[in-house]
Protein backbone atom coordinates (compact mmCIF):
# COMPACT_ATOMS: atom_id res chain seq x y z
CA UNK A 1 0.00 0.00 0.00
CA UNK A 2 1.69 3.19 -1.02
CA UNK A 3 2.54 5.96 1.34
CA UNK A 4 -0.33 8.46 -0.02
CA UNK A 5 -3.18 6.10 0.21
CA UNK A 6 -2.38 5.16 4.04
CA UNK A 7 -2.06 9.39 5.02
CA UNK A 8 -5.48 9.70 2.97
CA UNK A 9 -6.65 6.58 5.36
CA UNK A 10 -5.51 8.17 8.27
CA UNK A 11 -7.23 11.65 7.42
CA UNK A 12 -10.71 9.95 6.56
CA UNK A 13 -10.38 8.36 9.99
CA UNK A 14 -9.58 11.50 11.99
CA UNK A 15 -12.35 13.17 10.04
CA UNK A 16 -15.29 10.87 10.71
CA UNK A 17 -14.01 10.50 14.54
CA UNK A 18 -14.27 14.27 15.14
CA UNK A 19 -17.84 13.73 13.12
CA UNK A 20 -19.30 11.07 15.23
CA UNK A 21 -18.01 13.17 18.20
CA UNK A 22 -19.52 15.79 17.51
CA UNK A 23 -23.13 14.70 16.23
CA UNK A 24 -23.23 11.81 19.03
CA UNK A 25 -22.34 13.11 22.25
CA UNK A 26 -24.25 15.34 24.38
CA UNK A 27 -23.57 17.98 27.33
CA UNK A 28 -25.11 16.66 30.54
CA UNK A 29 -24.76 18.37 33.98
CA UNK A 30 -22.88 15.92 36.61
CA UNK A 31 -22.97 15.56 40.37
CA UNK A 32 -20.37 14.61 41.73
CA UNK A 33 -19.17 14.87 45.74
CA UNK A 34 -21.44 17.59 46.39
CA UNK A 35 -19.86 19.29 43.00
CA UNK A 36 -21.56 19.83 40.17
CA UNK A 37 -19.83 20.35 36.34
CA UNK A 38 -20.73 19.59 32.83
CA UNK A 39 -19.39 16.59 30.63
CA UNK A 40 -20.10 14.98 27.16
CA UNK A 41 -21.96 11.55 27.22
CA UNK A 42 -21.91 9.46 24.00
CA UNK A 43 -25.68 8.59 22.66
CA UNK A 44 -26.35 6.27 20.26
CA UNK A 45 -27.81 7.64 17.27
CA UNK A 46 -29.42 6.01 14.66
CA UNK A 47 -28.74 8.32 11.89
CA UNK A 48 -25.01 7.95 12.28
CA UNK A 49 -25.08 4.04 12.35
CA UNK A 50 -25.39 3.50 8.50
CA UNK A 51 -22.61 5.83 7.55
CA UNK A 52 -20.62 4.57 9.84
CA UNK A 53 -21.11 1.05 8.59
CA UNK A 54 -20.92 1.75 5.06
CA UNK A 55 -17.28 4.03 6.18
CA UNK A 56 -16.21 0.70 7.85
CA UNK A 57 -16.73 -1.58 4.81
CA UNK A 58 -15.43 1.35 2.29
CA UNK A 59 -12.23 1.68 4.11
CA UNK A 60 -11.77 -2.24 4.17
CA UNK A 61 -12.35 -2.20 0.68
CA UNK A 62 -9.97 0.30 -0.01
CA UNK A 63 -7.09 -1.06 2.13
CA UNK A 64 -7.74 -4.67 0.33
CA UNK A 65 -6.77 -3.47 -3.32
CA UNK A 66 -3.38 -3.91 -4.43
CA UNK A 67 -2.18 -2.87 -7.57
CA UNK A 68 0.45 -5.48 -8.96
CA UNK A 69 2.66 -3.72 -11.71
CA UNK A 70 2.79 -4.77 -15.35
CA UNK A 71 5.06 -7.79 -16.04
CA UNK A 72 4.89 -8.71 -12.10
CA UNK A 73 2.58 -11.35 -10.25
CA UNK A 74 1.55 -11.60 -6.35
CA UNK A 75 2.06 -14.75 -4.44
CA UNK A 76 -0.50 -14.88 -1.41
CA UNK A 77 -0.55 -17.13 1.42
CA UNK A 78 -3.85 -17.48 3.02
CA UNK A 79 -2.61 -18.04 7.26
CA UNK A 80 -6.19 -19.25 8.02
CA UNK A 81 -6.25 -22.03 5.25
CA UNK A 82 -2.53 -22.45 4.99
CA UNK A 83 -3.07 -21.82 1.00
CA UNK A 84 -0.93 -20.55 -1.99
CA UNK A 85 -2.64 -18.86 -4.65
CA UNK A 86 -1.45 -16.61 -7.32
CA UNK A 87 -2.46 -12.86 -8.95
CA UNK A 88 -1.17 -11.47 -12.09
CA UNK A 89 -0.58 -7.93 -12.95
CA UNK A 90 -2.83 -5.78 -12.47
CA UNK A 91 -5.49 -4.94 -9.32
CA UNK A 92 -6.14 -7.76 -6.83
CA UNK A 93 -8.63 -7.54 -3.60
CA UNK A 94 -6.54 -9.02 -0.93
CA UNK A 95 -8.36 -8.62 2.94
CA UNK A 96 -5.65 -7.60 5.15
CA UNK A 97 -4.49 -9.73 8.35
CA UNK A 98 -6.21 -12.99 6.29
CA UNK A 99 -3.22 -12.62 3.61
CA UNK A 100 0.68 -12.17 3.32
CA UNK A 101 1.81 -10.86 -0.25
CA UNK A 102 5.10 -11.19 -2.06
CA UNK A 103 5.29 -9.58 -5.73
CA UNK A 104 7.76 -11.21 -8.32
CA UNK A 105 9.39 -9.78 -11.23
CA UNK A 106 8.01 -12.70 -13.93
CA UNK A 107 9.93 -10.23 -17.08
CA UNK A 108 13.29 -11.03 -18.62
CA UNK A 109 16.17 -10.67 -16.08
CA UNK A 110 19.98 -10.13 -16.32
CA UNK A 111 22.36 -11.71 -13.92
CA UNK A 112 26.20 -9.86 -14.95
CA UNK A 113 29.65 -11.04 -13.57
CA UNK A 114 32.17 -8.29 -14.75
CA UNK A 115 35.41 -7.26 -13.85
CA UNK A 116 34.35 -3.48 -14.89
CA UNK A 117 33.37 -1.60 -11.84
CA UNK A 118 30.11 -0.21 -12.22
CA UNK A 119 28.70 -3.34 -14.30
CA UNK A 120 26.63 -6.34 -13.24
CA UNK A 121 25.19 -7.16 -9.43
CA UNK A 122 28.05 -6.18 -7.25
CA UNK A 123 29.24 -3.08 -9.09
CA UNK A 124 32.13 -2.43 -6.45
CA UNK A 125 34.19 -5.37 -6.84
CA UNK A 126 35.56 -7.36 -9.33
CA UNK A 127 33.69 -9.92 -10.05
CA UNK A 128 34.81 -11.93 -13.07
CA UNK A 129 34.69 -15.21 -12.71
CA UNK A 130 37.84 -17.17 -12.46
CA UNK A 131 38.54 -20.86 -13.30
CA UNK A 132 41.40 -23.25 -14.40
CA UNK A 133 41.92 -24.29 -17.68
CA UNK A 134 43.03 -27.35 -19.04
CA UNK A 135 46.21 -27.25 -18.38
CA UNK A 136 45.48 -25.39 -14.88
CA UNK A 137 45.84 -22.13 -16.17
CA UNK A 138 43.75 -19.39 -14.44
CA UNK A 139 41.11 -16.97 -16.72
CA UNK A 140 38.53 -14.77 -16.17
CA UNK A 141 35.39 -14.60 -17.52
CA UNK A 142 33.14 -12.12 -17.88
CA UNK A 143 29.32 -13.15 -18.44
CA UNK A 144 25.55 -12.14 -18.70
CA UNK A 145 22.97 -14.62 -17.98
CA UNK A 146 19.26 -13.67 -19.43
CA UNK A 147 16.43 -15.69 -17.62
CA UNK A 148 13.21 -15.46 -16.08
CA UNK A 149 11.33 -17.36 -14.04
CA UNK A 150 8.72 -19.76 -15.24
CA UNK A 151 4.93 -18.91 -14.65
CA UNK A 152 3.86 -22.37 -13.75
CA UNK A 153 6.58 -22.73 -11.10
CA UNK A 154 6.55 -19.52 -9.32
CA UNK A 155 4.61 -20.70 -6.05
CA UNK A 156 7.34 -23.41 -5.89
CA UNK A 157 9.66 -20.86 -6.61
CA UNK A 158 8.61 -18.93 -3.61
CA UNK A 159 7.96 -21.59 -1.16
CA UNK A 160 11.68 -23.65 -1.71
CA UNK A 161 13.89 -20.75 -2.75
CA UNK A 162 12.57 -17.37 -1.97
CA UNK A 163 12.27 -13.93 -3.56
CA UNK A 164 16.28 -14.05 -3.34
CA UNK A 165 16.78 -16.51 -6.08
CA UNK A 166 19.40 -14.51 -7.43
CA UNK A 167 21.99 -14.78 -4.88
CA UNK A 168 20.90 -18.33 -3.59
CA UNK A 169 20.36 -20.21 -6.87
CA UNK A 170 21.30 -18.29 -9.81
CA UNK A 171 24.60 -16.89 -9.16
CA UNK A 172 25.88 -20.17 -7.64
CA UNK A 173 24.38 -22.66 -10.55
CA UNK A 174 26.17 -20.11 -13.13
CA UNK A 175 29.84 -20.42 -11.24
CA UNK A 176 29.78 -23.82 -10.90
CA UNK A 177 29.08 -24.99 -14.37
CA UNK A 178 31.01 -22.14 -16.05
CA UNK A 179 34.40 -24.02 -13.89
CA UNK A 180 33.84 -27.04 -15.15
CA UNK A 181 33.38 -26.52 -18.98
CA UNK A 182 36.10 -24.31 -19.28
CA UNK A 183 38.39 -27.21 -17.08
CA UNK A 184 37.47 -28.85 -19.96
CA UNK A 185 39.32 -26.67 -22.75
CA UNK A 186 42.90 -25.61 -23.84
CA UNK A 187 43.43 -21.96 -22.48
CA UNK A 188 43.77 -20.56 -26.49
CA UNK A 189 40.43 -22.17 -27.17
CA UNK A 190 38.81 -20.56 -24.26
CA UNK A 191 40.26 -17.25 -25.71
CA UNK A 192 39.54 -17.74 -29.39
CA UNK A 193 39.14 -20.85 -31.28
CA UNK A 194 36.13 -22.64 -29.38
CA UNK A 195 34.04 -19.69 -27.69
CA UNK A 196 30.97 -19.96 -28.92
CA UNK A 197 31.41 -23.87 -28.48
CA UNK A 198 32.22 -23.25 -24.77
CA UNK A 199 28.92 -20.64 -24.54
CA UNK A 200 26.83 -23.30 -25.75
CA UNK A 201 28.17 -25.79 -23.85
CA UNK A 202 27.38 -23.63 -20.61
CA UNK A 203 23.76 -22.44 -21.64
CA UNK A 204 22.95 -26.27 -22.23
CA UNK A 205 24.45 -27.33 -18.50
CA UNK A 206 23.05 -24.12 -17.02
CA UNK A 207 19.73 -24.94 -17.98
CA UNK A 208 19.68 -28.74 -17.14
CA UNK A 209 20.47 -27.64 -13.51
CA UNK A 210 18.04 -24.33 -13.50
CA UNK A 211 15.04 -25.51 -15.32
CA UNK A 212 13.79 -28.05 -12.76
CA UNK A 213 13.97 -25.45 -10.13
CA UNK A 214 11.59 -23.36 -11.98
CA UNK A 215 13.83 -20.92 -13.90
CA UNK A 216 13.98 -20.57 -18.04
CA UNK A 217 17.48 -19.45 -19.04
CA UNK A 218 17.04 -17.86 -22.25
CA UNK A 219 20.72 -17.18 -23.14
CA UNK A 220 24.24 -16.97 -21.70
CA UNK A 221 26.88 -14.36 -23.14
CA UNK A 222 30.49 -14.70 -22.76
CA UNK A 223 31.61 -11.51 -22.69
CA UNK A 224 35.18 -10.90 -22.23
CA UNK A 225 38.17 -12.81 -21.38
CA UNK A 226 41.07 -12.30 -19.16
CA UNK A 227 44.21 -13.76 -18.56
CA UNK A 228 46.50 -13.30 -15.12
CA UNK A 229 49.33 -10.74 -16.15
CA UNK A 230 52.24 -12.87 -16.68
CA UNK A 231 49.93 -15.32 -19.35
CA UNK A 232 48.37 -11.46 -20.99
CA UNK A 233 52.27 -10.64 -21.49
CA UNK A 234 53.62 -13.93 -23.02
CA UNK A 235 50.57 -13.96 -25.08
CA UNK A 236 51.50 -10.36 -26.48
CA UNK A 237 55.13 -11.55 -26.92
CA UNK A 238 54.08 -14.73 -29.21
CA UNK A 239 51.75 -11.99 -31.09
CA UNK A 240 54.83 -10.10 -31.59
CA UNK A 241 56.68 -12.76 -32.49
CA UNK A 242 54.14 -14.54 -35.30
CA UNK A 243 53.44 -11.06 -36.81
CA UNK A 244 57.73 -10.51 -36.96
CA UNK A 245 57.94 -14.35 -38.53
CA UNK A 246 54.93 -13.58 -40.77
CA UNK A 247 56.94 -10.16 -42.37
CA UNK A 248 59.97 -12.19 -43.14
CA UNK A 249 58.36 -14.65 -44.76
CA UNK A 250 56.90 -12.04 -46.98
CA UNK A 251 60.32 -10.26 -47.27
CA UNK A 252 61.50 -14.09 -48.39
CA UNK A 253 59.00 -15.01 -50.37
CA UNK A 254 58.96 -11.22 -52.38
CA UNK A 255 63.15 -11.82 -52.45
CA UNK A 256 62.53 -15.23 -54.30
CA UNK A 257 60.08 -13.87 -56.67
CA UNK A 258 62.68 -11.02 -57.81
CA UNK A 259 65.43 -13.72 -58.06
CA UNK A 260 63.23 -16.06 -60.04
CA UNK A 261 62.00 -12.65 -62.25
CA UNK A 262 66.21 -11.66 -63.06
CA UNK A 263 66.74 -15.71 -63.87
CA UNK A 264 63.80 -15.85 -66.56
CA UNK A 265 64.94 -12.16 -67.61
CA UNK A 266 68.78 -13.42 -68.39
CA UNK A 267 67.44 -16.36 -69.87
CA UNK A 268 65.64 -14.97 -72.08
CA UNK A 269 68.70 -12.16 -73.00
CA UNK A 270 70.70 -15.12 -73.49
CA UNK A 271 68.87 -17.01 -75.59
CA UNK A 272 68.39 -13.52 -77.74
CA UNK A 273 72.06 -13.43 -78.12
CA UNK A 274 72.46 -16.79 -78.89
CA UNK A 275 70.18 -16.54 -81.82
CA UNK A 276 71.64 -13.46 -83.22
CA UNK A 277 75.25 -14.81 -82.66
CA UNK A 278 73.77 -17.66 -85.05
CA UNK A 279 72.24 -15.36 -87.69
CA UNK A 280 76.06 -13.44 -87.70
CA UNK A 281 77.32 -16.89 -88.51
CA UNK A 282 74.74 -17.69 -91.36
CA UNK A 283 74.91 -14.01 -92.65
CA UNK A 284 77.45 -11.42 -91.85
CA UNK A 285 75.67 -8.62 -93.40
CA UNK A 286 72.79 -9.35 -90.83
CA UNK A 287 75.08 -6.88 -87.94
CA UNK A 288 74.23 -3.93 -91.26
CA UNK A 289 70.36 -4.86 -90.68
CA UNK A 290 70.37 -4.43 -86.96
CA UNK A 291 72.08 -1.69 -87.55
CA UNK A 292 69.71 -0.25 -89.55
CA UNK A 293 66.69 -1.35 -87.69
CA UNK A 294 67.59 0.64 -85.13
CA UNK A 295 67.71 3.99 -87.17
CA UNK A 296 64.41 5.65 -87.79
CA UNK A 297 61.98 4.96 -90.30
CA UNK A 298 62.47 8.59 -92.20
CA UNK A 299 66.50 7.95 -92.87
CA UNK A 300 66.52 6.02 -96.26
CA UNK A 301 69.97 6.92 -96.94
CA UNK A 302 73.27 7.09 -95.30
CA UNK A 303 76.56 7.79 -96.65
CA UNK A 304 79.25 6.04 -94.30
CA UNK A 305 82.54 7.32 -96.23
CA UNK A 306 83.25 9.41 -99.19
CA UNK A 307 82.77 6.15 -101.25
CA UNK A 308 79.99 4.14 -99.65
CA UNK A 309 76.31 4.53 -100.06
CA UNK A 310 73.83 2.64 -98.29
CA UNK A 311 70.59 2.15 -99.33
CA UNK A 312 68.08 1.05 -96.66
CA UNK A 313 65.21 0.20 -98.51
CA UNK A 314 67.19 -2.16 -100.43
CA UNK A 315 69.09 -3.61 -97.41
CA UNK A 316 65.88 -4.04 -95.31
CA UNK A 317 64.14 -5.78 -98.13
CA UNK A 318 67.09 -8.24 -98.99
CA UNK A 319 67.26 -8.85 -95.18
CA UNK A 320 63.55 -9.63 -94.62
CA UNK A 321 63.60 -12.52 -97.46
Amino acid sequence: MSSFLIALIIIIIVGVGYWIYQTSTRIVVVEKAGQVFTARKLYINPKTILPIVILIIALFIVISVRIIPVGHAMVKFNILTKRFSVSNEGIAIVPPFIYKTYIYDMRRQEYTMSARKGEGKRPNIDDSLWSPTKEGLQVGIDLTAWYRINPDSLIEVHRRIGPDYDEKVIRPAIRSVVRHVISEYPIMDVYSAKRREIQEEILKRVRQLLEPDGFIIEEIVLRDVHFTPDFAKAVEEKQIAQQEAERMKYVLEKEKLEAERKRIEAEGKAKAIEIVSRKLKEYPEYIKYLYVDKISDKISVIVSDQGTILNLGDLKKKNSK
